[in-house]
C-alpha cells in the first residue's frame, strides 16, 4: 500500500512539474505579445501625430520658400506612402518608408534657413516645436517596442520555452527598424531648442553628410547685392599715368 502512494505522489510532482514547464512559458509569451501590442501603439500613435502635423507645415513653408517646390512634394509624397503603410504594423516596408520621411522633414528644417522671414513666423516656430517632440516620442517609442521585441523572439528561441512557443503558435515578431543599408548610412537631424537652427549629426554608419550641391541650388528671395560689379576688370584705367 506503501508503494501506491508513493507512485501516485510522484505522479502528481510530474504533473504539477510538466504543468508548471507549459504555463510558466506560456504566461510569459502572452505577457510580453501584450507588451508588444501596446508598445506598437504608442508609437503609432505618434506617428499618426506627425501625419496631421505635416500638411501645416508644409502649407507654411510653401507660403515662404516657394523655391523648395521638390522638396515639399517629397515630403508629401512620403507622408501619404507611410500613412497608406500605416495598416501593415511595424513591418519593413513601413519602417524604411518612415526613416525616409524623418530625413526629408530633416532636410527641409536645413533648407528653411536660408529664408529668415520664415523663421520669424510664431506658426513655423511652434510647428517645429512640436514636430521636434513628436519626433523624440517616436524614437523613444521604437527604442521600447524593439526592446520588447528583442526579449521575444528570444524567448521563443530558448529551450525548453521554444518547445511551448511552437506548440502553441507563438510567433516571432518584427522590429520597427531599416533593413536598407543605404538608408542605414543616411543622416540624422536634430531639430534642437525652437529658437535654435538645427543641427545635422552623422548617422549610425558615421556616413558622410551629403553636399548641399547634389540638391536644388536654394534660391535667396531677398537678394542684398547684384553680383555684377564683382566681374568688373581690378584693373584702374588711370594706372599708366601713375609713376
Amino acid at each position: 500500500m506503501g508503494g501506491l502512494w508513493i507512485f501516485l505522489v510522484v505522479v502528481v510532482v510530474v504533473i504539477v512539474a510538466a504543468i508548471a514547464l507549459v504555463v510558466g512559458p506560456y504566461n510569459r509569451f502572452v505577457r510580453l505579445r501584450n507588451t508588444i501590442q501596446e508598445s506598437w501603439r504608442q508609437v503609432d500613435v505618434e506617428l499618426n501625430r506627425r501625419y496631421e502635423l505635416i500638411p501645416n507645415l508644409v502649407e507654411t513653408v510653401k507660403g515662404y520658400a516657394g523655391h523648395e517646390r521638390d522638396t515639399l512634394e517629397e515630403v508629401v509624397a512620403l507622408r501619404n506612402q507611410a500613412a497608406s503603410l500605416a495598416p501593415g504594423g511595424a513591418g519593413s516596408p513601413r519602417a524604411e518608408v518612415e526613416s525616409q520621411l524623418s530625413q526629408q522633414i530633416g532636410r527641409l528644417m536645413v533648407s528653411v534657413e536660408a529664408y529668415p522671414q520664415l523663421q520669424a513666423n510664431q506658426n513655423f516656430l511652434e510647428l517645429q516645436r512640436q514636430l521636434s517632440e513628436t519626433e523624440d516620442r517616436i524614437a523613444a517609442g521604437r527604442r521600447y517596442y524593439n526592446a520588447t521585441v528583442r526579449a521575444y523572439n528570444t524567448a521563443i528561441e530558448s529551450m525548453p520555452a521554444n518547445l511551448v512557443a511552437n506548440a502553441f503558435r507563438f510567433e516571432k515578431a518584427q522590429y520597427f527598424e531599416i533593413t536598407d543599408p543605404i538608408a542605414r548610412q543616411a543622416p540624422t537631424v536634430s531639430f534642437g531648442n525652437t529658437g535654435n537652427p538645427p543641427t545635422v549629426a552623422a548617422g549610425p554608419q558615421q556616413g558622410e553628410l551629403p553636399r548641399r550641391a547634389a540638391q536644388p541650388p536654394v534660391v535667396d528671395p531677398w537678394p542684398t547685392a547684384s553680383p555684377e560689379p564683382l566681374q568688373r576688370p581690378a584693373t584702374d584705367p588711370e594706372s599708366p599715368r601713375q609713376g
